[in-house]
């Protein structure tokens, strides 16, 4: 069994110069090839980061902080922990230059076993439920001016949501090209929306609306459980600041555009984040905005009159585009623990045509249109908020550990050792204090990260297998392989 998520850095990274020089041969072979620019890097992680968090549910933040002044420090400080966890992932993904992100990291620092159940937990749990989420809040909002004045029926909600999954899969199946233009647009369109609101909230202050902030420390929540459960919800809108270290291999010139993107995307989208918020709280009272189920639309319906139409429809737009980056990204999870034993070998074919991981992007696809047969999938996002935070906080270990281990290896971006110090002590103080506020939830979390060993033992680490499992895994992999026309990546020597 594999201990390392892929070989030498070397052999699969390799500058764009390095790249253009190699010979027909390897330019030819099936693999996944580098076609994401830094343009696409920045739509990628604005894309994924902008979704329906910060159109939906502020409320969550200011919930828990008690104050309009204490939710936008917590706002400017998700963003700013988010921007120090995405300059040591910048490290991370230079260093371990694989596609995978948190699992490539993991792998590399810790073994084998604490990375498949990362991969397990993101596999079933974290990746297809967020999907799930955001495709049903898409249906939602489309489907909402068909229902005025009600909620739309569940059922329409999950068959449109189930749609608009297969189609999304279906243009990443067919083109990577397709896909990240699809990102570009999407962004474009929901960093417009976002803009709107803030120009007018920045009106309605002009025209002596300052009610709203002539005491905004009263009420403010001191208890630290409750404080890091509002960091929770503030960090939950910035969920996805490191996706585009899942699409490493697929990137051009990774060395500088990977932190270039990265240095971009998170203080346009903080500054983006802060100044929306300060539009929301200018416009609408706490009690207006902790009854809302969705904080701009009901700014819009507030302050846009005729015009509130287009609310509802750039939050579909934000979360088409957000279910779109998050599928083309986390599908490269999969492929890559396929490619390292981890997972089925048949999720780590490439489709020979359209150079795609297909049957990477199809897995997973299969298992968010099962989540959406839930009747309340939403459950699923209390039990898992707690997995996440804490294999963010094992990936940071990890570079802390590396650099210990081994202070020789090469770092074409290093940052200063404080950064990632800053981040793990914050990681772990939101990882710890849940525990007393949830613990069921953290409770259910661990069980779920827990019921990963047995698989593991079983599947990877347990070799005299059965011939009839042997033989089921391999008529498997080669079923999906003639079905979707896919063979394994080619590697030059």
């Amino acid at each position: 069994m594999p201990d390392k998520v892929a070989p030498a850095e070397r052999q699969i990274l390799k500058t764009a110069n390095t790249a253009n020089d190699a010979d027909d041969d390897d330019h030819d072979a099936v693999k996944l090839k580098k076609e994401l620019g830094l343009l696409d890097g920045v739509a990628i992680i604005v894309g994924i980061i902008v979704g329906a968090g910060i159109f939906v549910s502020p409320k969550g933040v200011l919930r828990n902080s008690g104050s309009v002044g204490q939710a936008l420090i917590v706002w400017i400080f998700s963003g700013v922990l988010s921007l120090i966890g995405a300059l040591c992932y910048a490290e991370l993904g230079t260093m371990i230059p694989k596609s995978g992100g948190d699992y490539a990291y993991i792998s590399d620092a810790f073994g084998p076993l604490p990375a498949f159940l990362y991969l397990w937990v993101a596999l079933f749990i974290l990746v297809p439920t967020g999907n799930a989420i955001t495709a049903l809040t898409f249906a939602q909002y489309i489907l909402q001016p068909v229902w005025p004045g009600c909620v739309p029926p569940y059922a329409a909600v999950r068959l449109l949501a189930a749609v608009i999954t297969c189609l999304l899969t279906a243009i990443n199946c067919y083109n990577v090209k397709w896909a990240t233009r699809v990102q570009d647009i999407f962004t474009g369109t929901k960093v417009f929306a976002l803009v709107i609101i803030m120009v007018a909230g920045l009106a309605w202050l002009c025209m002596g609306h300052t009610e709203n902030f002539r005491h905004p420390m009263d009420g403010t929540n001191t208890q630290p459980g409750y404080i890091a459960l509002a960091i929770y919800s503030g960090l939950f809108s910035y969920s996805g600041w490191n996706y585009l270290n899942f699409v490493t291999e697929e990137l051009k010139d990774p060395y500088k555009n990977l932190p270039k993107a990265i240095c971009i995307s998170l203080p346009l989208v903080t500054v983006i984040y802060v100044l929306a918020n300060v539009a929301y709280f200018v416009v609408l009272t706490q009690d207006e905005i902790l009854a809302s189920n969705a904080v701009a639309v009901t700014f819009g319906d507030k302050l846009l009159g005729v015009m509130s139409w287009i609310m509802p429809f750039f939050v579909a737009c934000s979360t088409f585009g957000a279910l779109n980056g998050a599928i083309f990204a986390s599908s490269r999870l999969f492929f890559v623990g396929a490619r390292n034993g981890h997972l089925p070998m048949a999720i780590a074919l490439i489709n020979v045509q359209n150079l795609t991981p297909m049957p990477s992007l199809i897995f997973l696809c299969i298992i968010t249109l099962a989540l959406l047969i839930i009747e309340d999938v939403y459950v699923l996002i209390n039990y898992v908020s707690f997995v996440e935070a804490l294999f963010t906080t094992l990936s940071v270990s990890g570079l802390l550990w590396l650099r210990y281990k081994s202070p020789e290896r090469e770092r074409p971006i290093k940052v200063s050792i404080v950064l990632p110090i800053i981040f793990f002590i914050i990681c772990a103080f939101l990882v710890t204090l849940p525990c007393y506020v949830s613990p069921w939830e953290v409770g259910i979390g661990v069980i779920i990260i827990l019921s990963g060993i047995p698989m593991y033992w079983i599947f990877i680490y347990w070799q005299q297998k059965p011939k009839w499992l042997v033989k089921s895994s391999h008529d498997f992999n080669m079923v999906c392989a003639k079905l979707f026309m896919c063979v394994q990546e080619e590697k030059r020597d």
